[in-house]
């Protein structure tokens, strides 16, 4: 079991660059990461990473024998899964992310109950805006608000959400209100846009009358934190453009006001990614359908206002 453990740190340092963040994301000290790396080597006879001050990169027998031992910890995850199928006893532990403001509002509030309910199963939450690489970092399951551009990912979807565009009473007492599409295209508005390498937020699609119209929409300032964005509309710094359930208190207590109603951006999927391979997981399946109902029927409360 030891040397099974050795070979799941050292395929963690591999995916996560360095000791320190495998050590956190396995609960362990990084001396103790260190140090099973330090065995691996040894029992394998060769170096397994060459050393920087930032990161580790695996040597080229690294490589070759991360494929392997990716391979070995599938098949593990996979036979484990085989078995709890059988004893009718999932355990285990499940990596899930989700964005950050609907990480908080409905995922993890809900994992205490989830884990009430199936105590062998241990759940890892980590919140981000940021388009996190599934298969490069372990993710058994990935919340989504968006579209599915990966296809060596399944997809479960579970609900459709209305976006809204909306800005503050000052804001727009200030700025004025825009009367169609081409005043956010003009830099006549400033937009508040949520942005990390690789994100398009910079274009919104909004439905009008006439078809859908591609807007390029700017702003004097961006962040890669959804919540963050919100705060600014908040305080008067610009329109947003976000999933109603998300902002729905602050349009019900006038804080917000859609803007554009007559031309609001596309909907937006919220789904559960995960890799082909955890398909038959019967933990992973008793995640996503705990979180999937949850998920509709918080939405529902919240649009309603109950």
């Amino acid at each position: 079991m030891a040397y099974l453990d050795n070979i799941a740190v050292f395929v963690r340092v591999v995916e996560l660059g360095n000791l320190s963040a495998a050590g956190r994301d396995m609960r362990i000290s990084p001396a103790v990461a260190s140090n099973r790396i330090k065995e691996l080597e040894k029992h394998l006879g060769v170096r397994l990473f060459n050393r920087t001050t930032r990161q580790l990169m695996p040597t080229e027998h690294g490589r070759v024998f991360y494929q392997g031992a990716r391979q070995i910890l599938d098949a593990v995850d996979e036979a484990e899964a085989a078995v709890s199928a059988l004893s009718g006893q999932p355990r285990g532990t499940i990596r899930v992310t989700a964005p950050l403001g609907l990480g908080r509002r409905l995922i993890a509030s809900g994992i205490p109950e989830f884990h009430d309910r199936y105590p062998d199963i241990e759940v890892r939450l980590r919140l981000s805006d940021h388009n996190v690489d599934i298969m490069k970092e372990g993710i058994d399951v990935a919340f989504r608000l968006g579209l599915l551009e990966d296809s060596s990912l399944r997809m479960r979807g579970i609900l459709e959400c209305e976006r809204v565009l909306a800005a503050a009473p000052s804001y727009l007492d200030a700025r004025g209100e825009p009367a169609s599409p081409h005043d956010l295209a003009n830099r006549k508005h400033d937009c508040l846009q949520l942005r990390y390498p690789g994100a398009k937020d910079y274009i919104w699609t909004l439905r009008t009358p006439s078809g859908l119209v591609r807007t390029e929409v700017h702003g004097p300032f961006d962040s890669d934190d959804g919540d963050v964005i919100t705060g600014w509309a908040l305080s008067g710094r610009g329109i947003v453009n976000k999933p109603r359930f998300e902002i729905e208190p602050y349009l019900r207590d006038g804080r917000l006001k859609v803007v554009l109603a007559d031309c609001p951006p596309l909907p937006v999927q919220l789904a559960a990614v995960y890799p082909h391979r955890k398909f038959q997981d019967p933990k992973v399946r008793l995640l996503l359908d705990f979180m999937a109902d949850r998920c509709q029927r918080m939405i529902r409360d919240i649009l309603t206002g109950r």
